[in-house]
C-alpha cells in the first residue's frame, strides 16, 4: 500500500473486486450538468488574467526546439522528432492540470518546467478524484467535461476549449503533452457505462479535435489493474481506436498496472501503441530491460516510478538519491527517457507553488546535461557483464529501490562510449578492449552535474581497468556515473 496514493489504490482495488460494476467515481450522473462543488473556495489562491491562447511558430503555437509530433526511430529503439533528431523524454506528471489550474497558473507552471529542462508532461484530459480532481470531474470553477453527467456523447465545448488553450500554451514552452483521454483509474466505470460505441465516438471526437496539434502523444490507461477483463479492454481500446480513426499523426502508449508492468503485457495494445510504457515501484532497470528485450519491442520509457514526496511501496519517503537511481538506471537500460513525478505537482494540492523548485526538479537538468551531448540513443545495455565485468552488484526485479546496489552499464556498438551508473560506492572493473581506442575516464556527480577526471586518463584500450569513485557525492550519497569515452563532449 502506498500511503500518499491510498485513494488511488483503494479505487483500483474496488474495481478489481467488482470489475463489471461501476463505482461512484465513474457512474453516470444526473442531467444537472455535473457542476458538482462549483468554484474553488475563497481561500484558494488563484492567479489573475487569462493565459495566451496561440502564438509561436507551429500550427499549435510551438516554440523552437524539437519538431513535433514525435515518431519512432528507424530501428524502433527510441523516439525522434520530425527531423529525425533523437528525443530523450525528461518529463513531469501534472495529471490534474486541466481541472485544478487556471490558464494563468498553467502558464506559470509550464514556464517553470521549461526552465528546469523538462520537455514532456503527462496530463489527464478529464480528471476526477482518483487523480487529484473532484468526484464529478469538474474543474476548480465548475466546468464539467460533459453536458449530461458522464455521457461521453455530449462533450462540453467550454471545458475542451480551455484544454485546447492549455495544450497550445505548453507548445509555446516547447513542451510535449502526453494526453490521457480518459484515465482508467477514475473513469473506467463511466467508460463501461457508456459502452463500446460511445467510447469509439468519443475517441473520434478527440482525434478530430486534436489531430492538428503537434505537441501530443496519446497516453491511455493509468493504474489499469483489470486490463485482462475483455469488457474493460473493449471500451478502453475503443477510445484509442476512435482517436486513430481521425488522427494518424500521433503515437499512442498505455500505462497498465502497478506494481510492475509494461504496455505490451496486454497483447490487445500491440497494434495500437508505438511507445512502450514501463511502470514499476521496484528498481526500474528490471522492468525497462524486460520491455527492451521483448521480441516485438517498441521504444520504451519509464512512465511511473517512485514520486518525489511520496513513498510508493517503499520503506520511506523518496529522497533525491531514490529519484536519481530511477533516472539513471532507466536511461542506461535502453530507454528513451522517463517521467519524474512530484506529489505536489500531480495533485496541485495546497502549497504546490512552493514545491516547484524541489530537489528532484533541480537535478533534472543534470540528467539532460549528461545524456543529451552523448549518443545515448546508440547505447546497448551490458546485460551479460561483458563490459563491466565485476563490481556490478545484485540484480533485483523486486524490493525497495534504495536497497538495490545494481550497476547499470551500457556501451555503444562502435566502442566510443561506455557508461555505468553506480548507486553506491565500490570498485568496478571494465574490459577496456570494448573501447575503440584510448579513452578518457571521468566520474560524473549526478547530484550537482560536475565531473572529476580519473587519474591516468586517457587509458589504453587494452586489458582491464579498475575504477572507484572518489567518495561521497555532493549530496553526501554514494551514487556516481562512470563515463569512459574516446571523444568526450
Amino acid at each position: 500500500m502506498v500511503p500518499e496514493r491510498a485513494f488511488r489504490f483503494q479505487a483500483a482495488l474496488l474495481m478489481a473486486l467488482a470489475a463489471a460494476a461501476c463505482d461512484s467515481t465513474g457512474s453516470i450522473e444526473g442531467s444537472d450538468g455535473g457542476r458538482g462543488d462549483g468554484p474553488a473556495p475563497a481561500d484558494r489562491p488563484r492567479l489573475d488574467g487569462p493565459g495566451p491562447t496561440d502564438g509561436g511558430t507551429g500550427s499549435d503555437g510551438s516554440a523552437a526546439g524539437p519538431v513535433y509530433p514525435l515518431k519512432k526511430s528507424a530501428n524502433g529503439r527510441y523516439l525522434v522528432d520530425q527531423n529525425g533528431t533523437p528525443y530523450l523524454i525528461a518529463g513531469d506528471a501534472p495529471q490534474s492540470l486541466t481541472v485544478n489550474l487556471s490558464e494563468s497558473e498553467a502558464e506559470m507552471y509550464f514556464a517553470d518546467r521549461q526552465a528546469h529542462g523538462f520537455n514532456t508532461l503527462w496530463v489527464n484530459l478529464i480528471c476526477n478524484d482518483y487523480t487529484g480532481g473532484r468526484a464529478d470531474g469538474t474543474t476548480f470553477d465548475g466546468l464539467h467535461p460533459f453536458l449530461n453527467g458522464n455521457d461521453f456523447s455530449m462533450p462540453n465545448e467550454q471545458f475542451f476549449a480551455r484544454a485546447d488553450r492549455m495544450i497550445r500554451m505548453a507548445a509555446q514552452h516547447g513542451l510535449q503533452i502526453m494526453l490521457d483521454p480518459a484515465e482508467t483509474g477514475g473513469w473506467l466505470g463511466a467508460m463501461r457505462q457508456n459502452g463500446v460505441q460511445a467510447c469509439r465516438n468519443y475517441g473520434r471526437y478527440l482525434g478530430n479535435r486534436y489531430r492538428d496539434f503537434d505537441n501530443l502523444i496519446w497516453f491511455n490507461g493509468n493504474d489499469y489493474q483489470n486490463w485482462s477483463d475483455p469488457a474493460n479492454d473493449a471500451v478502453v481500446t475503443a477510445v484509442a481506436l476512435g482517436i486513430k480513426d481521425n488522427d494518424t499523426r500521433h503515437i499512442h502508449t498505455i500505462e497498465l498496472n502497478y506494481l510492475s508492468s509494461g504496455s505490451l503485457d496486454d497483447p490487445n495494445w500491440a497494434p495500437i501503441i508505438s511507445l512502450n510504457a514501463s511502470y514499476t515501484y521496484y528498481p526500474t532497470y528490471a522492468q525497462v530491460l524486460t520491455d527492451y528485450n521483448r521480441a516485438n519491442f517498441e521504444p520504451v520509457f519509464m512512465v511511473e516510478a517512485v514520486y518525489e514526496y511520496e513513498s510508493n511501496a517503499q520503506a520511506h519517503e523518496s529522497t533525491p538519491s531514490t529519484l536519481r537511481r530511477e533516472e539513471y538506471w532507466t536511461n542506461l537500460s535502453g530507454a528513451t527517457g522517463q517521467l519524474y513525478g512530484n506529489h505536489y505537482t500531480w495533485t496541485f494540492t495546497a502549497g504546490w507553488q512552493s514545491h516547484l523548485d524541489s530537489p528532484g526538479a533541480l537535478q533534472m537538468p543534470h540528467v539532460k546535461a549528461f545524456f543529451e551531448p552523448r549518443a545515448w540513443y546508440n547505447l546497448v545495455p551490458d546485460q551479460n557483464h561483458s563490459v563491466l565485468t565485476s563490481g556490478y552488484g545484485t540484480f533485483s526485479a523486486t524490493g525497495y529501490v534504495d536497497d538495490s546496489d545494481y550497476v547499470t552499464a551500457a556501451r555503444t556498438p562502435d566502442g566510443t562510449l561506455v557508461l555505468a551508473y553506480l548507486p553506491t560506492v565500490r570498485t568496478v572493473t571494465v574490459d577496456m578492449t570494448k573501447l575503440a581506442g584510448s579513452a578518457t575516464a571521468r566520474w560524473y556527480d549526478p547530484s550537482n552535474g560536475t565531473y572529476t577526471t580519473i587519474a591516468g586518463s586517457p587509458f589504453a584500450n587494452t586489458g582491464s581497468q579498475s575504477f572507484a569513485p572518489p567518495g561521497p557525492n555532493g549530496d553526501g550519497d554514494g551514487d556516481w556515473v562512470l563515463a569512459i569515452e574516446t571523444s568526450p563532449p
